[in-house]
């Protein structure tokens, strides 16, 4: 359907096709051809959405439904909203005949909440001779606007992603009759591995970007205190003093440094047995740059028990932070000043995954720099009720049109 939308506007099948990794895999890629081909702008969303249990929503979540001046439905802010404006603007921009400096290429894929094979391949694989050498990618599914006070007052761009890793940690010992406990037991031994590292801190790591964040965030946060240990800690990472106060808030503490939490336990197999088996899974998010197979041994060392058995369960993708380019986030600053009078422009680091890390990966900076404003607890995304304001849409639509303009004119 999106591809049919494309050809009727005028894109040619070879610049508007669904293609793919496998048979099934339904991946848009559309092309605006410019004045030279030297170069492109990648542009990346995904049109896949997590699952949604109907019987918590208030409306039906695979039904798009407007009440009072909000859509409500799964996908509204991840990603729809992302590839329905790239796909207005792909099609108003060969309308109105814009030509830009160099080709402009979206991709939207068929699998980022999943495997994210799409954009390995895409990246790495034979999808590569549809995007050629992007000079550099923009990410409509990342990147957000906060509103205080019915006030647009920040505008987070993202410039990096903490590296995604799990690892299992494992006891077996031979059980037996709960009857005769054992002092070796594995449900104990596992607990005790998990105390410790919960208790470890990995230290304060900034990048530019993290740096940045913390100096404007701090510019706007009513706590005196907690705004002058962000400066602190932006100024010298090693003030450990300052570390603490900032540690204390979640959202600050995961910008600062690497985390490893314990997300699942499986143990046991029977009420008056005891356990041959007990098995945590501990997800981490690591700071850009960390390599990712030096976090088992600093895990063995935290837990210092060499009956725990600690083995990776994926492959990581270390992918480097993308750096505060002026020639992009002055034309940011310039145009949101326009859009939101008096916001401010915050580079951040996201936590959780995009498909923008495979696009690191491969050496091409991506900058998440979606604006979607609502407010600081309003995000929806992934959860109950997933939605999307009305007016809020139609300014990311105009925001869109003019930065990629202002970029590719």
């Amino acid at each position: 359907m999106l591809a049919a939308r494309l050809h009727a506007a005028g894109y040619s099948e070879e610049d508007a096709l669904v293609t793919g990794p496998h048979d099934s895999a339904g991946n848009l890629v559309v092309r605006l051809r410019g004045r030279s081909s030297d170069s492109l702008l990648l542009l990346i969303a995904h049109l896949d959405v997590v699952d949604a249990l109907a019987s918590d929503w208030s409306t039906d979540p695979f039904t798009l439904t407007e009440d009072d001046g909000w859509w409500y439905g799964r996908g509204t802010v991840d990603n729809k909203t992302g590839v329905a404006v790239a796909m207005t603007n792909l099609i108003r921009w060969k309308r109105e005949e814009f030509v830009p400096r160099h080709d402009i290429v979206f991709i939207a894929t068929a699998d980022e909440e999943t495997s994210s094979e799409s954009i390995k391949w895409f990246m790495n694989g034979d999808g590569w001779r549809y995007i050629g050498e992007p000079t550099y990618a923009l990410n409509l599914d990342v990147g957000s606007g906060t509103v205080m006070n019915d006030r647009e007052v920040m505008l987070f761009v993202q410039t990096s992603e903490k590296i995604y890793a799990s690892f299992a940690l494992e006891v077996t010992n031979p059980g037996g009759h709960s009857s005769q406990p054992r002092t070796d037991n594995a449900i104990y031994t596992l607990a005790r591995a998990l105390g410790r590292m919960e208790a470890h801190r990995f230290p304060v790591e900034l990048t530019d970007a993290t740096r940045l964040y913390l100096e404007r965030m701090a510019e706007l946060q009513p706590d005196s205190v907690l705004a002058a240990a962000m400066r602190a800690v932006a100024a010298n990472p090693a003030d450990t003093a300052a570390g603490a106060v900032v540690s204390a808030v979640p959202v600050y503490n995961a910008t600062i440094r690497t985390t490893c939490v314990a997300t699942r336990l499986q143990a046991g197999h029977a009420d008056n047995a005891l356990p041959q088996t007990a098995r945590a899974v501990v997800n981490c998010r690591l700071i850009p740059g960390t390599d990712p197979t030096r976090i088992p041994q600093i895990l063995r060392a935290t837990i210092a028990d060499t009956s725990v058995h600690i083995t990776p369960t994926g492959s990581p993708t270390p992918t480097p932070p993308s750096p505060v380019d002026p020639a992009i986030f002055g034309v940011i600053e310039r145009l949101a000043d326009e859009f939101w009078p008096g916001v401010r422009v915050i580079p951040s680091m996201s936590a959780g995954a995009t498909d923008g890390q495979y696009v690191r990966a491969e050496g091409i900076n991506v900058y998440g720099a979606d604006a979607v404003f609502e407010g600081a607890d309003e995000s929806r995304a992934h959860g109950r009720d997933e939605r999307i304001e009305i007016r809020r849409f139609y300014e990311d639509l105009a925001w869109w049109k003019r930065f990629v303009e202002e970029l590719t004119k």
